[in-house]
């Protein structure tokens, strides 16, 4: 385990460093970022004192030290529109964002793997064909567009549910749903697809065998066999949940991460675009971490890789 895990957080590192490389050099290959980072009525004089105040005439491997060690220390620059330090604006948003995900995430996983168990269980039984069209819409109806039906349904013409802000419980159900539903689509297709496969194995038919009714079969011996490779799949919903924010906070006025982010680029405030750009990756290259450490605790065969 030790020698997994150690190979594990030296490639996540090294994907840390290429994203932070990445951010480094695509702000530059744009243009000047100075040019980029003042407003667009300003003169040749500002530009460059701008330049010289942020150290953007400095050579560029300077700049790049000077932008690893920074964010080495945890400084992320400071925000051009609001004039604080951008790590703190990000804190002030992240509560907000991780509520949505982790509400979206729950909903996937409660809702997606039941069905997919239900459906691998008894493929073309009713169950079956309900859980695969749930599946089939929810990885083709577009998020942001379920988003608006839902405001134009439930907060709009029925006035049961809020459609912005974040100031009750019910606040949250419908950017949840519209987050999450691509989630429960996509579980219960692998879910499915992971139980009919479970199903074959010759422990499946020698518990049949001994008289055990299909329920404990279901919930004793191919359930858990199911959840080994649904764990990098949460994962990975986990990060998609993040991302996916962007919009759907928009469309809610949600003030997360996502709302936060879609001002900064409103506003050309880049500093503080690309500090979330880099958080947000750095988060999700950690969740992948811990999602690959998990794996390899319940799964003794990938830590053999």
């Amino acid at each position: 385990m030790g020698r997994y895990l150690i190979f594990r957080i030296l490639q996540s590192a090294l994907l840390i460093f290429g994203v932070l490389l990445l951010v480094f050099f695509m702000v530059r290959l744009t243009g000047d970022p100075a040019a980029l980072m003042v407003s667009r009525d300003a003169t040749p004089a500002q530009i460059e004192a701008y330049r010289e105040a942020t150290g953007l005439n400095r050579p560029l491997h300077v700049q790049l030290f000077d932008y690893l060690s920074g964010v080495a220390r945890g400084d992320l620059g400071n925000s051009m529109e609001r004039n604080l330090p951008n790590l703190q604006l990000i804190g002030q948003r992240l509560p907000a964002t991780l509520e949505l995900a982790l509400a979206a995430l729950i909903l996937a996983v409660t809702v997606g793997v039941p069905l997919g168990i239900i459906s691998g269980m008894w493929p073309n039984s009713p169950f079956d064909y309900i859980a695969r069209l749930i599946g089939l819409a929810g990885q083709t109806i577009p998020s942001f567009w379920l988003a608006m039906i839902l405001i134009l349904v439930f907060a709009v013409q029925l006035r049961w549910l809020p459609s912005f802000g974040r100031d009750t419980f019910t606040s949250l159900i419908l950017p949840a749903f519209a987050l999450g539903l691509g989630g429960i689509g996509q579980l219960v297709r692998l879910t499915r697809s992971t139980v009919l496969e479970v199903r074959a194995e010759n422990y499946i038919r020698t518990a049949r065998a001994k008289g055990l009714p299909s329920r404990r079969v279901a919930w004793q011996h191919i359930a858990p066999n199911t959840a080994i490779p649904l764990i990098s799949v949460i994962g990975i919903n986990f990060t998609y949940a993040l991302g996916g924010s962007v919009y759907i906070e928009t469309i809610f006025s949600w003030p997360g991460l996502g709302s936060l982010l879609n001002d900064a680029i409103t506003n050309s405030d880049f500093p503080l675009v690309q500090a979330i750009t880099i958080f947000i990756a750095i988060f999700a290259v950690c969740v992948n971490l811990l999602t690959d450490i998990v794996y390899g605790l319940v799964d003794p065969r990938i830590r053999q890789v």
